[in-house]
């Protein structure tokens, strides 16, 4: 175990496997370690998953990127190219090629398609298995007592702001609101291996980069219920949370309009020089999402610093992953993009947060992108809006809800350090339970923003269509007040 995994990486980028990094090829033969074709998202509870077995061998327990060796030049003289054929070594077309633009190609004589997928899956990258208990043979990013007390605790925050704002909207005073249950480690994983200089470009399922980066409870609140202290002052719907000062881009609902411009700002670090990266986020329906390919491939040819996390948590919706693509994952869409890439058990704050961290050094040393495949679940509705019961079975949510639960799992790991007790989690759930209720109470009474909030901070002289605008719609609210909030000042 090392507490950084750069020096390591530097010393293994010309081979395949090194010490306890593997790497794949796109050209390489060989497969990963054995790994189950069936989904990691079963229908019934089994004792072992897809890229989630206990029985890991040593290889398949660590870092997997998946990397397509670049060519600067077809002339340079240090160019390579590794084949995958079947032909002998006698043929005359083994030794020939053609000098294409990108890089030279072999010609073969045999008449060979690739096939779709490989028969053997891409392994998830873990280090605590289900129990909490760390790998036999492991390699992580170590990480102090007050590191791992701050990620256990903020992931216990998100779970209880979870529980209390669905139960809010259920009552009917605020609009709309999406959880994270099942997701807390993505989200507190990744957010702690992150610098605040690092710009988050968020999907709409990753509250907890924000809350550990030091967005209050309060400010969490005031969002919801879009009062005057509202950063967004009430244009947005409950959950699209944004800070200038956290480095976080207010969230917009439209599927995976994020990733080309986290593309845009990383490329934009890069040429002022800076030692930070973009990371954004999306969920596996994202990737069907023309985006999803144009941020990928804009990326990897403009070699930016870019951190695409994709929170693969089996739903998109109502759609399941079987139903999205027919590849092994996202994690190999990468691969074809040219882009290092691994796929890592989002359930693990461990691996999360070691996958990320390394991530982030090659990001910003290599000046490369970097895709990250989180296997995880969504174990509570889609939002508010949706009842998942309707599409999937119920002893798969709980399956996932209680045996595989991420929050129990990293609590384990941390009991078993002696750096929690029994004491301390009464303290923590009480102590936020009561804040939360607070910031309630606050956001509640709050003024709601007026109605010209509505038109301003756009322009810098409101145009004489939005005059207009303005004008027509306060006539009707004095014409029908009933129809309106009786709280927005006019």
């Amino acid at each position: 175990m090392a507490s950084s995994s750069w020096l390591l990486m530097r010393r293994s980028r010309a081979l395949i496997h090194h010490k306890n990094f593997s790497f794949y090829s796109l050209f390489s033969s060989s497969s990963s370690s054995s790994c189950s074709s069936s989904s990691p998202f079963m229908k019934k509870p089994q004792a072992e998953s897809a890229g989630y077995s206990n029985d890991y061998s040593s290889s398949s327990a660590h870092h997997h990127f998946r990397f397509l060796r670049r060519f600067e030049s077809t002339k340079a003289e240090a160019a390579q190219l590794e084949l995958q054929h079947d032909v002998t070594d006698d043929d005359d077309d083994n030794h020939r090629a053609i000098d294409f633009p990108g890089g030279k190609v072999a010609f073969t004589s045999e008449m060979r398609f690739i096939s779709e997928a490989s028969q053997k899956r891409v392994p998830c990258y873990r280090v605590l298995d289900d129990n909490g208990m760390a790998m036999e043979y492991r390699n992580y990013v170590q990480i102090s007592k007050e590191m791992a007390v701050k990620m256990y605790s903020d992931m216990v925050t998100l779970q209880t702001m979870d529980s209390i704002f669905y139960e809010v909207q259920r009552q009917g005073r605020i609009s709309f609101y999406v959880t994270s249950m099942g997701e807390e480690a993505v989200n507190i994983g990744s957010a702690a291996a992150l610098s605040s200089d690092d710009i988050i470009l968020p999907q709409y399922r990753e509250p907890g980069v924000l809350l550990w980066r030091g967005f209050t409870l309060q400010q969490f609140v005031d969002q919801l219920f879009g009062n005057t202290s509202d950063l967004g002052k009430g244009r947005q719907m409950p959950i699209h949370y944004g800070s200038n000062k956290h480095n976080y881009f207010t969230v917009s609902s439209p599927i995976a309009t994020q990733l080309p411009q986290a593309v845009g700002a990383a490329y934009s670090l890069k040429m002022d020089g800076k030692s930070a990266c973009a990371v954004t986020y999306f969920g596996d329906g994202s990737t069907s999402e023309g985006d999803f390919h144009a941020g990928l491939n804009f990326a990897a040819v403009m070699d930016a610093p870019v951190i695409f996390i994709c929170r693969n948590n089996g739903w998109a919706i109502s759609t399941p992953v079987e139903e999205q693509f027919r590849s092994d994952g996202v994690v190999v869409k990468g691969q074809a993009y040219g882009i290092w890439s691994i796929r890592v058990d989002g359930n693990d704050a461990l691996a999360v947060y070691s996958a990320v961290h390394t991530a982030r050094e090659i990001a910003i040393k290599e000046k490369r992108p970097v895709l990250i495949e989180a296997l995880t679940y969504r174990v509570g509705h889609h939002s508010t809006s949706d009842d998942s019961t309707k599409y999937r079975p119920i002893d798969e949510i709980e399956y996932w809800k209680m045996e595989r639960n991420p929050v129990n799992r990293f609590k384990r790991w941390v009991e078993r350090n002696g750096w929690w007790n029994d004491s301390n989690e009464s303290e923590l759930r009480s102590r936020v339970r009561k804040q939360l209720m607070q910031a309630i109470q606050v956001a509640e009474k709050a003024q709601k923003p007026p109605l010209e909030d509505m038109f301003n901070d756009v322009y810098d002289r409101l145009p004489s269509n939005l005059e207009e605008q303005e004008k027509v719609l306060r006539e009707i609210v004095k014409k029908h007040p009933e129809d309106y909030p009786s709280d927005v000042p006019l």
